[in-house]
């Protein structure tokens, strides 16, 4: 069994991994951290996620970058729940550990030093690291997941949005010189536990933010091939994600073309469901580890939807689906 760590255990993605790691029958649950400063230091998960009760009890121990070298010893697997600037800080040490690293920050995601000074407000100090480290959008990068051992694991936004539109533009379905236009609205469990006025119960209300400036903008760009608009909004609810997709197709495009080219792209990849007949919603992705996909078409217009749960395919469980790719296990191993 591959001896399996989370660092940022207290967070949301944190405890969903737990959940599926300790599942999981070739994964070895070994240790949870968070950081030495944390005030959830020395608690049990389950104190903090009741659902974990009898399922996870381990303490959340504290983890300095000089108590690295001692807590990889006989390790396998390292995932970094954790901030941008700290998984930057962590994942070299790890590597240099010999272990695998699966980073849900945003910190390896693009390989642009100029991106990070200007999107994520840090010097970015590993360029090699750029270098090696594959995007982990499961069903589209798996061949080169596993040839690394430094993932980038995609967030919820930019999954979302990319799963709805890279297979119209992979096939040059997309006509030139108009941008495809991204309405996406997340629940609040996106912007994290962390206590915030922002996400406060009382305060929370459906409305947009990070306008012509989130920083999922630049990475959707890069890694869908083609510059899009986007616009987040913020949602009254817990978690999950819907986004609305404009796009103008070429003159000519027919609806069996773009029924065809999605079925081509996911008709073998269980976690992505393509609906008939309906359209996606977020009660049907929440708490699930699929994206929902749909969309309508009149003439050169072209409405695509698609929904995931935030937590799940838009971070842990697309998690999982990489490390099970990276190491040979089936694709939906602990999360079906």
């Amino acid at each position: 069994m591959l001896k399996t760590i989370i660092v940022g255990a207290s967070g949301y993605t944190g405890a969903e991994l737990a959940l599926f790691i300790a599942r999981h029958p070739e994964l070895e649950l070994s240790g949870l951290y968070v950081s030495e400063n944390s005030l959830d230091k020395g608690k049990s998960i389950a104190e903090l996620y009741g659902k974990l009760l009898g399922v996870v009890d381990m303490t959340l121990e504290p983890l300095g970058v000089n108590d690295i070298a001692n807590v990889c010893e006989g390790i396998d697997v390292v995932v970094l729940a954790t901030a941008h600037e700290v998984s930057h800080d962590l994942a070299p040490h790890f590597l240099a550990a010999n272990t695998t690293v699966f980073d849900l920050s945003g910190a390896f995601r693009v390989n642009d030093l100029a991106f990070y000074e200007k999107f994520y407000g840090f010097t970015h100090q590993y360029p090699e690291l750029l270098e090696k480290a594959v995007y982990g959008l499961a069903e589209w990068n798996g061949g080169a997941v596993k040839a690394t051992d430094l993932i980038a694991v995609p967030g919820c936004y930019t999954t979302t949005s990319l799963l709805a539109l890279k297979p119209l533009q992979q096939a040059g379905l997309i006509k030139e010189g108009i941008k495809p236009t991204i309405n996406a609205t997340s629940g609040v469990s996106g912007a994290g536990r962390k206590a915030s006025t922002t996400s406060s119960f009382c305060e929370v209300s459906l409305h947009p933010y990070g306008v012509f400036n989130h920083r999922h903008k630049p990475e959707i760009d890069t890694h869908l091939g083609t510059p899009v608009v986007f616009t987040p909004h913020l949602g009254s609810y817990k978690r999950g994600i819907l986004a609305s997709i404009n796009v103008v197709l070429k003159e000519g495009v027919t609806p069996e073309q773009v029924s065809a080219v999605f079925e081509q792209a996911y008709q073998d990849q269980p976690i992505v469901r393509l609906l008939k007949g309906t359209y996606p919603a977020v009660k049907n992705v929440e708490g699930t580890p699929f994206c929902d996909i749909a969309w309508a078409q009149d003439g050169e217009d072209l409405i695509v939807f698609s929904a995931t749960d935030n937590l799940l395919k838009g971070a842990s469980s697309q998690a999982m689906q990489c490390i099970n790719l990276k190491f040979g296990f089936p694709m939906t191993l602990s999360l079906l």
